[in-house]
């Protein structure tokens, strides 16, 4: 794979001066010098090391692939003048995307970082060095790789198991794995991790409960693979059991404002199990630039906001009942909207469109960041959350039942709900679990991976909850995955023609191409997947 051996050459020296965003977090000596070889010698270079990949090499994923894929693709979100993202919207995807091509190729960066320095540790690190020490660096590294691999296994399918850098080096033509090997990898380095990782640690470092939350997810996808209307019980029972230890055991606590989870102040609360740690003033390809792209507005960013062509779906906003206006208005801004801690020293916001909200942090004055510019939101985005592990939670619990009552499902169920201030319920279906999830996790990336999961195992309910948005309903004279305009005065939501022609998704949507640059570079990835054990 070409683009995945070009990229592991210099890896080392990327890992070592990497910015991330908080003193406190990364500070460094000077790095003048310093080879693998002379490198990791005490607990602190580990902590060095390993803390370098929790922001730039996941940029490729996070500029827009993560709200393209996830949100876009799913039928939360709408850009329809971007050929690229507008590909998402009508499941039209060519192995010439170029979000497609980022994505894979961020994802065997995150992979590659990460080997380098799993090997360097295994191989370089003195005695002297405790084995705790030792094996909390390594659990860090395989939870990020296992993370990346989590990614590319529900995007792509089979892929390419890579554990050596200097093995693809030598022989860059690689096949594909089998996917079953590839979630048991993916088990297999998370199992470490929850081993060996702290209770507790620096914020923004993970713990055993971002690695047990992480495996709780993994077990759930991985229970309906190659399954057909059920999923595997034994895998359910793991999900349960490592979402439970999270749920009842971690001490940890829903952040008490699901608004104040996306602002700044608030970065790595306790609600935040692996978020991105990113750096203000980096530099393009270094930092967080999803509020330039999705801001509305040039006045409540530094420097330009190009997101004014961006919104929710007319199929998202549907699901929002009058009283979820918490979430809501955290998600997405409707027109007439005031946002007060945006351009704060001018008078606040006021929206004049529907426009994404999520992400959008302000200005530098407002972040109290003076560095920060359109590249380096120091928004500490989230990948995995105690909200969303409540709910993994629940729909492991829920299993192969089309509703339930139990206790414990309700309990956290419900949690969820009050935050956002709405009713509690005293049954749980499937459909109002996937609705009470997309809400809840709206614009954070996850809504694709939710319908990926269902895909596995109910094929025809994925496809057909995609279809159903590009579909005219009784009444309607546009379909769901439009944007649409809202009347601040009537309180009045108007659909709007997206203007594109979709294609009607089938099972083969759920798997993205392979990048047409590794099919070139490596014809194997074209082959059928081989065994990895």
């Amino acid at each position: 794979m070409k683009l995945i051996k070009i990229n592991i050459f210099s890896l080392f020296i990327i890992v070592m001066i990497i910015s991330s965003c908080k003193k406190q977090f990364l500070d460094r000596p000077p790095l003048t010098g310093i080879t693998t070889n002379n490198f990791y010698k005490s607990t602190s270079d580990l902590r060095l090391a390993t803390s370098a990949i929790y922001a730039q090499p996941w940029f490729d994923w996070n500029n827009f692939p993560l709200l393209g894929i996830g949100d876009i693709m799913s039928g939360n979100m709408l850009q329809p003048y971007n050929a690229d993202l507008a590909q998402f919207t009508t499941f039209s995807i060519t192995s010439n995307n170029s979000y497609v091509t980022q994505a894979w190729q961020g994802f065997f960066n995150v992979v590659a970082h990460c080997n380098v320095n799993i090997k360097a540790i295994n191989t370089q690190l003195p005695d002297s060095v405790s084995a705790t020490g030792k094996n909390g660096a390594l659990g860090e590294l395989r939870f990020l790789r296992a993370t990346a691999y989590f990614h590319l296994a529900q995007l792509w399918g089979p892929v390419p198991i890579i554990e050596d850098n200097d093995k693809l080096i030598a022989n860059p033509l690689v096949p594909r794995n089998k996917l079953t090997d590839v979630y048991k990898f993916i088990i297999n380095d998370l199992r470490f991790a929850a081993t060996n990782l702290p209770k507790s640690d620096q914020a923004g470092r993970v713990t055993t409960w971002s690695a047990q939350g992480m495996l709780a997810k993994v077990y759930l996808t991985r229970a309906g693979l190659g399954q057909s209307g059920t999923r595997n019980q034994s895998d359910l029972d793991s999900a349960i059991y490592f979402a439970g230890n999270v749920c009842n055991t971690s001490g940890l606590t829903l952040f008490p404002s699901y608004y104040n989870l996306f602002r700044t102040q608030y970065n790595d609360n306790s609600e935040s199990l692996f978020a991105f740690q990113w750096a203000a003033g980096v530099g393009y390809g270094q930092g967080n630039d999803i509020e330039a792209q999705f801001a509305p507005s040039a006045s409540i960013v530094p420097g330009a906001g190009w997101g004014g062509a961006i919104g929710p779906t007319t199929s998202l906003y549907k699901l929002y009942a009058t009283r979820d206006s918490i979430r809501r208005k955290a998600t997405f801004m409707l027109t007439g909207d005031y946002y007060p801690e945006l351009n704060a020293a001018g008078g606040g916001y006021t929206a004049t469109g529907v426009n994404v909200k999520k992400h959008i942090v302000g200005t530098p004055a407002d972040n109290n960041a003076p560095t920060m510019d359109r590249w380096s939101s120091i928004e500490h985005n989230t990948v995995l959350r105690l909200g969303d592990v409540y709910l993994i939670y629940v729909e492991a619990i829920l299993g192969n039942n089309s509703s339930t009552s139990d206790g414990r499902a309700l309990q956290y169920f419900n949690a969820i709900r009050s935050r956002a201030g709405l009713p509690v319920v005293s049954t749980i279906t499937t459909s109002t679990l996937m609705n009470e999830r997309r809400v809840e996790l709206a614009f954070e990336g996850q809504y694709w991976f939710d319908l990926v999961r269902l895909s596995y195992y109910k094929p025809q309910a994925a496809i057909d909850t995609l279809n159903h948005q590009t579909q005219l309903q009784p009444g309607q004279t546009v379909v769901d995955r439009s944007l649409f305009t809202y009347d601040a005065n009537t309180g009045i939501a108007k659909p709007g023609s997206n203007g594109l022609i979709i294609t009607p998704a089938t099972i083969n949507t759920f798997t993205l191409p392979i990048p047409a640059n590794d099919q070139t570079a490596d014809p194997k990835l074209l082959q059928a997947p081989v065994a990895y054990y």
